[in-house]
């Protein structure tokens, strides 16, 4: 009777342990696929407002050139302090590239993490 009983116990903590693999194996993959669906969607969110932004960033850096161009009378003048202006705004992102990381690490790592 002992025997039996423990066979039986033995039996039902087998098909428990499998339940629970199995059922951890099926979190894990839901798990993975939110983070991967929110890392999608973000991205995608930032690349079409990043190139809307970038198309308006486009005509107003033309706009302001002539501007700057008509005032100094010589369009060329306006278009390469426009230039001169982005290529410094590319060397100081470049040299605070660390501080711009810290926050994009932060959310995504809340957005795995949770």
């Amino acid at each position: 009777m002992a025997i039996d009983d423990l066979k039986k116990d033995l039996i039902e903590a087998d098909a428990d342990i499998r339940s629970y693999l199995k059922h951890s194996e099926e979190y894990f993959k839901l798990k993975v696929f939110k983070a991967l669906m929110r890392a999608i969607t973000s991205f995608s969110h930032f690349f079409v407002l990043g190139a809307i932004l970038l198309m308006g960033m486009f005509f107003i850096s033309i706009a302001v050139s002539y501007v700057i161009g008509d005032a100094m009378g010589n369009a060329l003048y306006g278009f390469l302090i426009v230039g001169g202006f982005y290529v410094i705004l590319a060397v100081l992102c470049y040299i605070f590239r660390e501080r711009l990381d810290r926050p994009l690490l932060r959310k995504f790592s809340k957005y795995y993490y949770e």
